[in-house]
């Protein structure tokens, strides 16, 4: 709360110091007493751009129980003055201030409503005010409001990974069959590491059968003379071993060749061919034959991704049809509760509203999609007229009713200044 108020040369002002007591504190005077540029000043010290500043103004008053300050030292009583050069120049304490800085450290706890603010009647506003009152009274429904919240970010969340999802399919669709083609190219040709090398020499040897089957047929008749030559080593007495052991070799490798050229004459040249050249298209793509597996089964991996991702569309559209309905079950019990409430606010406002002047305030509830807030959208109407049609003065006098029949026992809101809180009033309305 504001202590005291100290001020030098504000417009018709030479020399201004108040004290304050708790509670609502009242200016009064005839238009043009100036009022209002004293709000002003004392606006313009906690921060807030005003039309008239004073050549000097301090403020104290107590420190909000909340306010903390890494960079300032506070005391529990505060200290906070403004002087106009140049330039206006804001302290806290001594201390030299920004006014930036200033304003959000006292944002919280200083308000200000004039007759052009038309805030303060938004379903958020009153819903806000509505659930307050309730968690001080009821942990159940502080406990209930608290698990609607977490449930419906949650879901939330998981209606946006579903909208992801959905936006990605005909891109999901595109990849699932991109790599699916992939994957089915590489599996039907088959490959084998090694296999390349293989089918080189097979062709190699192909190309070469006809000039292999000649020579072969040219060379055999060298055995026509083994015999004779065998005989001219024994004559000789040399041993005839070596020679032996290497026609037995050269017939051995005969053997082999016309058994391969057998085997050649009955292969598929044209299918050789064409697997060559899948094999090595393959190379040509990947790399080789061994990455051209290694990326079939990468694919394979991205496939099965690709269905547990509509498997997760799947869960996700279940899950969140059964959590709807469970945060609508949840949203109307909170609604219930609210109403409960807005008709004992109601009732506690009926002697304010007396006092100010003004009709009864009804509590109105419609029925919205759910939101974070539930499923609640709150307005109120004086008698049969909605606040729209209020004037600025009783508009702010509704928001006074408002606000104090809000407040606990006990419970601290901080300092609001309200001008020209009587505009619009009539007689003893405005006492």
């Amino acid at each position: 709360m504001l202590n005291c108020l100290y001020l030098r040369e504000l417009v018709t002002f030479t020399e201004v110091e108040l004290e304050f007591s708790k509670g609502l504190v009242v200016f009064t005077g005839p238009s043009g007493a100036g009022k209002s540029v004293l709000m002003s000043a004392i606006l313009s010290s906690f921060g807030y751009t005003t039309q008239g500043v004073a050549k000097v103004c301090e403020l104290t008053l107590d420190k909000p129980l909340k306010l903390k300050s890494d960079i300032y030292d506070l005391e529990d009583e505060i200290t906070l003055k403004t002087l106009k050069k140049e330039k206006l120049r804001y302290f806290i304490e001594g201390q030299n201030i920004s006014k930036k800085v200033l304003g959000e450290m006292f944002r919280p706890y200083v308000q200000y409503l004039s007759v052009r603010d038309r805030s303060g009647f938004e379903s958020e506003t009153l819903l806000e005010i509505l659930d307050d009152s309730l968690m001080i009274k009821d942990k159940n429904f502080k406990k209930l409001l608290k698990e609607y919240k977490k449930r419906y970010e949650n879901y939330k969340y998981k209606t946006a990974q579903l909208s992801k999802i959905k936006e990605d399919e005909s891109k999901l669709a595109e990849r699932i069959e991109f790599a699916t083609y992939e994957v089915d190219k590489i599996e039907k040709i088959n490959p084998k590491i090694g296999e390349d090398e293989e089918l080189m020499q097979i062709k190699k040897q192909l190309s070469r059968i006809d000039k292999i089957k000649a020579s072969l047929q040219n060379a055999i008749n060298i055995f026509s003379a083994e015999s004779a030559v065998e005989e001219v080593y024994k004559l000789l007495d040399k041993d005839v071993s070596v020679f032996t052991d290497a026609m037995n070799q050269v017939r051995t490798d005969f053997e082999e060749t016309e058994n391969l050229a057998a085997e050649l004459e009955e292969m598929d040249i044209e299918q050789i061919l064409d697997r060559l050249s899948d094999i090595t298209g393959l190379q040509q793509r990947y790399g080789s034959i061994e990455e051209a597996i290694n990326y079939k089964e990468m694919k394979k991996k991205e496939l099965a991704g690709y269905l547990n991702i509509e498997h997760d569309k799947s869960m996700l559209e279940g899950f969140l049809s059964m959590e709807y309905n469970e945060l609508l079950i949840l949203a109307q019990k909170i609604s219930q509760l609210r109403k409960q409430e807005a008709n004992v606010l109601e009732s506690l406002l009926e002697e304010y509203m007396t006092t100010l002047k003004l009709p009864k305030l009804s509590f109105t509830f419609e029925t919205y999609p759910l939101d974070s807030l539930g499923c609640d959208k709150v307005g109120v109407i004086l008698g049969a007229s909605a606040t729209a049609t209020l004037s600025g003065g009783e508009f702010n006098r509704v928001r006074l009713a408002l606000m104090t029949a809000s407040i606990k026992e006990g419970e601290s809101q901080g300092i609001l200044i309200l001008d020209e809180i009587d505009a619009d009033g009539h007689g003893d309305g405005q006492a």
